[in-house]
């Protein structure tokens, strides 16, 4: 049987400083690469000064390369709309001027439709107040930026997370895209130790509780909003007595919180889609990181391999090939 090369595509979104339009895209299933540069405008190879002077047309944007069998354009561009205030034609958040304009470039017709039933959707479901002004418009050059820029949130993490935060981009977002919890619908969905787990910081049994000796291959999904953070793949037994792993599925899905409670300083997990509480990460774990997230069975739902595609995590699939 020969082997059939997948078909790679590339999108290319502008969402203002392009430190922060990567972490959204990295580490998911079918991304091939992200790439920090300029493009929309008329000088060759700009340098970021130049970029910045705003006399060169450009603006700083990421180009990615993706797998659309695996991670189809339409989940990108809800990504996107995701990261952004698409109501704002001067700049975003802290970052003022043309450069950092927001914009969806489409590398071919079908992309074009795609993107414009995907602003038309955003602007029919009234989350703003405001129009959408984003554009979309035709992909031209893609010129790459410098190498200090590129996956800047890996080299200088402390001030890549004080600069997203300082600039108002992680409220903007959160007060826009997280979800509404509905406590008293909460209740009626949940049993109530997944309720007191999630909404009022609880902490279950150990050696009690659904998954702390489960060995099926799947993924472990947020038992409010249904976000994918956790893979079996990544599962071990750390002998606490709780389930175990190494690693979330992507780091962009959840997010710490110092915890001073019970008279010990710690850092706690919430899911950053529902804003739950999840359990608590260590630095004594066995992987490349050594961290051990330590999370509460009550905040997750187990997806069996098999059962992705029906439940609607098909891309979740290469995890296990």
């Amino acid at each position: 049987m020969s082997y059939v090369q997948p078909v790679e595509h590339k999108a290319t979104f502008a969402g203002g400083c392009f430190w922060c339009m990567v972490t959204p895209f990295e580490e998911l299933p079918g991304i091939v690469s992200i790439v920090s540069g300029y493009t929309g405008g008329h000088k060759p190879n700009p340098t970021y000064e130049e970029v910045c002077s705003e006399t060169t047309g450009h603006v700083e944007a990421v180009q990615i390369t993706f797998n659309p069998d695996i991670f189809p354009y339409e989940k990108l561009l809800e990504l996107f709309w995701q990261q952004i205030d698409p109501t704002d034609a001067g700049g975003q958040f802290y970052d003022r001027g043309s450069s950092y304009q927001t914009a969806i470039f489409y590398h071919s017709e079908e992309q074009r439709e795609k993107a414009e039933a995907s602003k038309q959707a955003l602007e029919r479901s009234g989350r703003f107040d405001k129009p959408i002004v984003t554009p979309i418009l035709p992909a031209g050059p893609f010129y790459e930026a410098e190498d200090y820029h590129q996956d800047y949130h890996k080299k200088n993490p402390g001030h890549y997370k004080r600069y997203r935060k300082g600039s108002g981009r992680d409220d903007f977002l959160e007060k826009h895209w997280a979800p509404k919890i509905n406590k008293e619908e909460l209740k009626q969905r949940l049993t109530p130790l997944q309720y007191e787990v999630t909404q009022n910081n609880a902490t279950e049994r150990p050696f009690q509780n659904e998954f702390w000796d489960h060995h099926g291959d799947g993924i472990y999904v947020d038992i409010v909003s249904g976000e994918p953070l956790f893979s079996s793949t990544d599962k071990y037994d750390s002998g606490c007595g709780w389930p175990s792993f190494t690693r979330p599925i992507r780091d962009y899905h959840i997010k710490e919180k110092l915890d001073l409670s019970h008279m010990m300083v710690r850092t706690e997990v919430r899911s950053k889609g529902s804003d739950s509480h999840l359990g608590h990460v260590f630095d004594d774990g066995p992987g490349p990181n050594g961290l051990r997230y330590c999370i509460n069975s009550a905040a997750l739902r187990f997806i069996p391999k098999e059962d992705l595609d029906k439940e609607g995590y098909s891309e979740y699939k290469v995890l296990f090939e």
